[in-house]
């Protein structure tokens, strides 16, 4: 599996960025005048992140353990394993770190600046006794910040191939449509000529038969009232031979 497509990065991701937000907010808090109301609210603000924090990566290190009993299930070696235990590890310890600054600046102004001060240095990772210790986790941050940018990297490149695929298929869709356009456009041309033909004959078919009714009716006013009856006459005679003839014969 990919780090793009691992769950354990994308959660990895999201606490990275709380825990840069909890230190942005920790720097903050350090500059903000003791006995102010902004500084109360930050430092619950803070304690309540650290604990969010801690809580999150508690439940991702259950999931390493539970990948840990099987490691070929998950598709991972022991390698990455120690390396997601190092990340969850250095988060922790970062979280814990601006607990105790937090909670040492409730002490009296005296013990806080030394206090503060050690924290600091714990917090930046850079103790002056453990130049050994400060090396490797150095190596352990620029590592998982190669990592970060290779996953951003294969995330990218999955995204813009997912964004060809789609735009692949909303070009077909759109020649498939334009065909579709094109036929019912010479459909509607054929049908226009149909009825253009069908109202031409029904023109002259009207035509044609406004000339025979003037004719009739010519032939009826000169034939007179009997010329009339004669003509009926000689119409129902001819209606019932020809009745006779179609019934029985």
């Amino acid at each position: 599996m990919s780090s793009a497509q691992d769950p354990f990065y994308i959660v990895k991701e999201e606490i990275q960025e709380s825990i840069d937000k909890l230190q942005s907010n920790f720097h903050k808090w350090e500059h903000i005048p003791s006995n102010t109301g902004e500084r109360g609210h930050l430092m619950k603000e803070l304690l309540a992140g650290c604990e969010s924090i801690k809580w999150q990566v508690d439940e991702l290190d259950k999931t390493i353990a539970v990948a840990a009993r099987d490691p070929a299930w998950y598709g991972i070696d022991e390698v990455e394993l120690n390396k997601r235990r190092r990340w969850t590890s250095t988060a922790r310890t970062q979280v814990g770190t601006v607990r105790k600054a937090v909670e040492a600046g409730k002490e009296p102004n005296s013990t806080v600046t030394t206090g503060l001060n050690g924290m600091r240095q714990e917090l930046m990772r850079l103790p002056d006794d453990h130049p050994y210790q400060t090396g490797r986790s150095n190596q352990y941050i620029s590592q998982d910040n190669d990592d970060f940018v290779s996953s951003e990297s294969d995330r990218q490149l999955l995204l813009i191939k997912q964004q060809d695929e789609e735009l692949d298929e909303l070009s077909a869709s759109v020649q498939r449509m334009g065909g579709v356009g094109l036929t019912i456009h010479e459909e509607l041309l054929v049908q226009e000529r149909i009825i253009d033909e069908l109202n031409m004959e029904m023109d002259s078919t009207s035509n044609r038969l406004d000339f025979v009714q003037k004719k009739v009716a010519l032939v009826m006013k000169k034939a007179g009232v009997k010329g009339q009856i004669m003509m009926m006459l000689f119409l129902v005679i001819l209606f019932i031979v020809l009745f006779v003839l179609v019934f029985f014969t």
